[in-house]
């Protein structure tokens, strides 16, 4: 039997044993800016800062919100403390549901709140794209008369408006609450400024295609405003549904009440009841509260937007 001879065999080269590492993808890092650091004492005192002013801000509506669940005897009593010796209840509550026509106001002001966002968006957009689009004789100083109504106390037009709605006699009625509150000057100079952003070749595009104007405001300036349109109509029916002031002057009939305007109406025989005003303004402020976590997003958004740039 021969014996097997082995043979030597030479290393393999460099080329054949260096294996080719695939770069794993990685999330791109967020550029820093220069001298930028990630815990720099400025950031951190900018972060404090900022906490402090939130818990500022919150301290009274959490301290509403929990003398709301006292009794009237804890309420009245001074003891600083967040709960009351008799324990949470929801005594205040059920007094002021069975005090007054709490559905009904309620119904008013989703009703006049929703109608005035809905009439108000209208003539802004429209108003807002003739200023940002058409060319036409007085628009530069129509424009600025809009601009400069921006800083005129609204309470100023209160009288004027209300001898207005009486010789159209709407007071007492939905509408006199209604009309004049769908004129919103800021909100045409924020729409204007956004439609200017938009590319004005689009327009030209479905021009040439044989769109006319007003299809082109709905089928292409619209769609690409939601997020300022969802702000605005966010911003006006919080407006809308916390005003008091009109709807107090302009509404007699108790059963055409807005919420804000009913629940001061349920005044107790015993003088101020602390715990139940604390639970009026919690009613008040629920849905708004509710609006705010839904469309949270489009609230920031506008805020930091303001209408400005387009995005």
């Amino acid at each position: 039997m021969s014996s097997a001879t082995l043979i030597p065999t030479e290393p393999a080269s460099d080329d054949h044993t260096r294996t080719l590492t695939v770069p794993r993808h990685r999330r791109t890092a967020r550029p820093k800016l220069p001298g930028q650091k990630p815990f720099s004492p400025l950031r951190i005192a900018a972060f404090v800062v900022l906490a402090l002013l939130a818990i500022g801000w919150l301290l009274p509506f959490l301290w509403a919100v929990a003398t709301a669940f006292k009794t009237e005897t804890d309420a009245a009593s001074g003891d600083p403390g967040w709960i009351g010796a008799s324990g949470p209840t929801f005594e205040a509550f059920t007094a002021i549901l069975s005090q007054g026509n709490v559905y009904v106001w309620a119904l008013n002001s989703l009703w006049t709140s929703v109608a005035v966002t809905l009439i108000t968006l209208t003539i802004s957009a429209l108003a807002a794209y003739a200023f940002s689009r058409l060319d036409f004789t007085g628009r530069k100083w129509l424009f600025v008369v809009i601009i400069a109504s921006i800083v005129v106390p609204p309470q100023v037009l209160i009288i004027p408006l209300f001898y207005e709605m009486l010789a159209f006699n709407l007071i007492d009625t939905h509408w006199g609450l209604i009309l004049p509150q769908v004129v919103a000057p800021a909100m045409v100079f924020i729409l204007k400024k956004f439609f200017d952003a938009i590319p004005i070749e689009l327009e030209d595009a479905a021009r040439v295609d044989g769109a006319t104007r007003l299809r082109i405001f709905w089928s292409i300036v619209l769609p690409l405003s939601r997020p300022i349109l969802a702000s605005v109509a966010i911003f006006v029916f919080i407006g809308a549904w916390n005003n008091f002031l009109w709807p107090f002057l302009v509404i007699n009939d108790t059963t055409l009440m807005t919420l804000p305007v009913g629940l001061q109406t349920v005044i107790s025989a015993y003088g101020v009841q602390y715990a139940q005003v604390m639970a009026q303004a919690v009613l008040a402020a629920l849905p708004l509260i509710v609006v705010f976590l839904i469309f949270q997003k489009q609230i920031v958004k506008g805020v930091a937007t303001s209408g400005f740039g387009g995005q």
